[in-house]
């Protein structure tokens, strides 16, 4: 089960062993998903004026995106910044999960509110996101650049896109969107935990010989976690990629129109002026296909593993005990 929990049967894992599960969930998951990402941010950054008859955008459909993708930049290209995606899914996994865990004990030991009830577990939750979002925001920045550009390559690889920034945008690029990632990503993540523990307790059955098939309860729960958080903060991450790619104008003139945002509020103003209300929903469908798979694999790898070494650890305990007695 997610989260500290004073009744759960064998040998408690720690936080360190926490943050290793979710590092191994993060990487699985980042592997499977990448093209969906690639294609909801093609899809946020795309503007299209409210007011045109004429459909200004490059791309708009999941299927015609997919293959005019294909056809000018290959197969690769569904894989664009997998790298930093990589190293940020890794990092966001342990730092989350590790602060999910402790945060969930603390509450456990030091309140009287039990641990394992959803608010807890949305508090707990969108805190541990925001201390995740704080360290990794750079590795989100630079996938979001890979992901962005198309061909030529205005990145050679990751060390020329860190070079490059510093260089000519500085350091503070790297956190360029962050204000809108912590206001998305609190009630993101809090949504999320909240739901997959209300969706965890509804399906789990109350027998003990029903406890077969927990990690597809795993997949199903958090798919339907990730689809919820996702619609109800979405425009908060059609706003951080806005503002991720300031400064990169030239790399997306041949996607269609660009435009510069002088901040948050700026962008949201311009959003709505220029694209309306359907424009900060832009990228939904590719962005629910991805949270489904993405939250969903998430929590079903990460009790994956928390249940594999939970069980080394129960073998090795039990090794012990059967040397001692011989």
């Amino acid at each position: 089960m997610v989260g500290y929990d004073p009744g759960a049967q064998g040998v408690a894992l720690s936080p360190e062993e926490a943050a290793l599960a979710g590092s191994a969930a993060g990487m699985v998951t980042r592997a499977l998903i990448s093209p969906f990402d690639v294609l909801k941010i093609r899809f946020q950054l795309q503007i299209e004026r409210v007011s045109s008859q004429k459909r200004e955008g490059k791309y708009w459909g999941l299927f015609q995106a997919s293959r005019c993708i294909h056809s000018e930049e290959g197969l690769s290209a569904f894989w664009k910044g997998h790298v930093p995606a990589q190293l940020l899914s890794i990092c966001f996994g342990a730092v989350q999960f590790a602060t999910f865990e402790l945060m969930t004990e603390a509450v456990h030991k030091t309140t009287p509110y039990d641990s394992q009830t959803a608010g807890v577990h949305f508090v707990c939750g969108g805190l541990s996101a925001c201390s995740a979002t704080v360290v990794c925001q750079p590795l989100d920045t630079l996938r979001t650049r890979f992901a962005a550009q198309g061909e030529p390559k205005v990145y050679r690889n990751l060390r020329h896109a860190v070079s490059t920034m510093c260089r000519s945008e500085g350091v503070l690029t790297f956190y360029r969107g962050l204000s809108p990632t912590l206001m998305a990503v609190f009630p993101y993540a809090g949504l999320q935990f909240f739901s997959y523990n209300i969706f965890r307790k509804l399906l789990t059955p109350s027998t003990e010989a029903g406890k077969s098939g927990g990690n597809l309860r795993s997949l199903i729960c958090g798919s339907g976690a990730g689809m919820i958080s996702k619609t109800l903060t979405y425009p908060f991450d059609l706003f951080k990629k806005r503002l991720q790619v300031g400064g990169f104008e030239a790399a997306r003139a041949h996607f269609g129109q660009v435009r510069s945002y002088r901040g948050l509020v700026d962008c949201m103003l311009q959003i709505a002026r220029e694209e309306g209300a359907r424009g900060f929903f832009k990228g939904l469908s590719p962005s629910l296909v991805k949270a489904a798979l993405s939250t969903g694999f998430t929590f079903f790898w990460y009790e994956f593993f928390l249940n594999a070494m939970r069980n080394l650890r129960e073998q090795q305990r039990t090794n012990d005990l059967t040397r001692e007695e011989r």
